[in-house]
C-alpha cells in the first residue's frame, strides 16, 4: 500500500509538476492610460468607454464590395502572407517535437548478426568459426524523467514561440489588408486626378486655340499666347505623370494581391468608393495590448521566461531510463521459442558537480529576458505613438476636407468670372490663368484630402489591432 502511494505521488509530480521558471506577470505598459488631449484630438473627446473595433471583422469594417474581393485575393495569394502561415506551421511542428520529449519513445528493434572468427585466434578447434545471432526487442531508450521541469520549461518555451508566430501571422494579415485598401484608395485617387488633368488639358487646349486665333486676328497679345502655351504644356506633363502613377499603383496592387486584379474590380475614382466604417478607439489606451504584434512580443517574453526555468533545472540531477525486452537466438527458427527472452533495465542519473557553462547559460537566459522585455516595451510605445498620430490626423482631417470643398467651389466661381471678364476684354489673360491654376490645384488637394480621410480610417483600424 505504501509503495503504491509513493508511486502515485511520483507520477503526479511527473505529470503535473512545476517548473523552475519565474512566475510570469505582464509588465506594466510604459504608456499613458488615456489618449492624448488637445486641439488635434477634439474628435475623440466624446467617445464611448469601449472601443467599437473589438470583434469588428474586416468584412464588416470594409463596406466596398469590390475592395473586399481584392482583399480576398490578397489573403489567398500573397506570398509574404503565405510565408507567414508556413512559419506558423513550422512553429507548431517544433512545439510538437519539444512536447513529445515528456513521453517515452517506444521503439522496436530487429538485429541479425553474423560473425567469422579466424582460425589463428579460435580458442576451441583451431579452425575458423562462424557465428549467427538473431534478436528482436521492444523498448524505451534514454527517457528522461522530468522531475525538475527542464523539459516542461523547454516545452513551454516552444509553445509560446508557436503562439508568438501565430500572432505574427495575424499581424501580417492585418498589415496586408491595410496595404491593399490603401493601394486601392490611392489608385482611385490617382485615376481621379488623371481625369482632372485630362479635363484641364482639354480646357487649356481650347483656351490656347482661342487665344491663338485672337492673336492671329491682332486682338490678343503674344504674352497671352505664350502664357496659354506654357500652361498647356504644364498640364500635359501632369497627364503623363498621373498616367505613370496609375500604372505603378496598379502594379503594386497586383503584387499585394499575388495575382492580376481583374479590371472590373478596380475603382475609376474616389467618388465610387464606399467609405470604411468609422470606429471609436474608446477611452483607454489598453486596447493596444490586444494588437497582434504586441501579443507576439509578449509571447516572446513568455518564451524567454521559460528559458530561465530550463537553465535553472539544468543544475539538478537528470534521471533517464532505458528498458528493453525481447528475444535472442542463434537460429532464426528458435527466435520466439520458450527460453529465448531477454531484458535490460538501465536507470541512469547524471548529477552536475562543476560545470561553469551552466552558470553562463543561466546568466545568458536572464539577460535575454531583459532584452525581450525592452523589445516588448518598445513595441507598446511604438503602438501608442502610431495610434496617437492616427487620432491626431483624424481630429483635423474632417475640418480640412470641409474647408477644401468650400475652396473648390470658390475657385470654380473665380475661374468662371475671370474667363468671362477676359472674353469681354475687361481683364487680361493672366487673371484667367491664375484662376485656372488655383482651381486645378484646389481639385487635386480635395482629392488628396479625401484620400487621407479614407486611409486614416484604415490606419486607425490597423493600429488599434483590427477585429481580432
Amino acid at each position: 500500500m505504501k509503495k503504491a502511494v509513493v508511486i502515485s505521488i511520483l507520477l503526479t509530480f511527473f505529470i503535473c509538476g512545476c517548473t523552475m521558471a519565474p512566475k510570469y506577470t505582464r509588465p506594466e505598459a510604459p504608456i499613458p492610460s488615456a489618449w492624448p488631449k488637445g486641439d488635434a484630438y477634439k474628435d475623440i473627446e466624446n467617445v464611448s468607454d469601449t472601443s467599437e473595433i473589438i470583434g469588428l471583422d474586416w468584412r464588416a469594417f470594409f463596406t466596398d464590395t469590390k475592395l473586399k474581393q481584392v482583399i480576398e485575393l490578397a489573403l489567398k495569394n500573397n506570398r509574404d502572407l503565405r510565408i507567414a502561415a508556413l512559419n506558423v506551421e513550422k512553429a507548431r511542428a517544433l512545439y510538437g517535437i519539444q512536447r513529445a520529449e515528456l513521453f517515452p519513445a517506444l521503439n522496436a528493434y530487429g538485429v541479425w548478426t553474423e560473425q567469422r572468427i579466424p582460425a589463428d585466434i579460435s580458442s576451441e578447434s583451431g579452425e575458423a568459426m562462424n557465428f549467427k545471432q538473431y534478436s528482436a526487442s521492444l523498448g524505451v531508450v534514454s527517457w528522461e524523467i522530468d522531475f525538475f521541469g527542464r523539459i516542461r520549461s523547454l516545452r513551454d518555451r516552444a509553445l509560446e514561440q508557436y503562439l508568438a508566430t501565430e500572432q505574427a501571422h495575424k499581424s501580417a494579415e492585418l498589415a496586408l489588408m491595410a496595404e491593399v485598401a490603401n493601394a486601392y484608395f490611392s489608385l482611385a485617387a490617382d485615376r481621379e486626378n488623371l481625369k482632372y488633368a485630362k479635363s484641364t488639358l482639354s480646357s487649356q487646349q481650347e483656351s490656347y486655340d482661342l487665344i491663338r486665333r485672337r492673336y492671329e486676328a491682332g486682338v490678343a497679345s503674344e504674352l497671352d499666347l505664350r502664357l496659354a502655351q506654357t500652361r498647356l504644356e504644364t498640364v500635359r506633363v501632369d497627364v503623363l505623370r498621373y498616367t505613370r502613377q496609375v500604372a505603378l499603383i496598379e502594379n503594386a496592387l497586383n503584387l499585394l494581391a499575388g495575382s492580376t486584379v481583374p479590371a472590373e474590380l478596380l475603382p475609376d475614382s474616389l467618388s465610387v468608393v464606399s467609405e470604411p466604417k468609422d470606429v471609436s478607439p474608446g477611452l483607454s489606451s489598453e486596447i493596444l495590448l490586444r494588437r497582434p504584434d504586441i501579443l507576439q512580443a509578449e509571447g516572446q517574453l513568455k518564451a524567454a521566461n521559460a528559458s530561465i526555468g530550463a537553465a535553472r533545472a539544468a543544475f539538478f540531477p537528470r534521471i533517464s531510463l532505458t528498458g528493453v525486452t525481447g528475444t535472442t537466438s542463434n537460429d532464426l527458427s528458435g527466435l520466439f521459442k520458450a527460453g529465448s527472452n531477454t531484458w535490460t533495465f538501465s536507470p541512469q542519473i547524471v548529477m552536475p558537480i562543476f560545470d561553469p557553462r551552466l552558470w553562463s547559460a543561466l546568466e545568458a537566459s536572464k539577460v535575454e529576458r531583459e532584452i525581450v522585455l525592452s523589445q516588448y516595451e518598445k513595441a507598446v510605445q511604438t503602438a501608442f505613438k502610431e495610434a496617437s498620430d492616427t487620432l491626431a490626423a483624424r481630429g483635423t482631417i474632417s475640418g480640412q476636407l470641409q474647408t477644401q470643398q468650400s475652396l473648390v467651389r470658390a475657385t470654380e466661381e473665380t475661374y468662371r468670372i475671370a474667363t468671362a471678364r477676359y472674353l469681354k476684354g475687361i481683364d487680361g489673360y493672366l487673371g484667367v490663368l491664375d484662376a485656372q491654376r488655383s482651381l486645378y490645384a484646389a481639385q487635386q488637394n480635395l482629392v488628396n484630402f479625401r484620400l487621407l480621410h479614407l486611409t486614416n480610417r484604415v490606419t486607425l483600424y490597423k493600429v488599434l489591432g483590427g477585429g481580432w
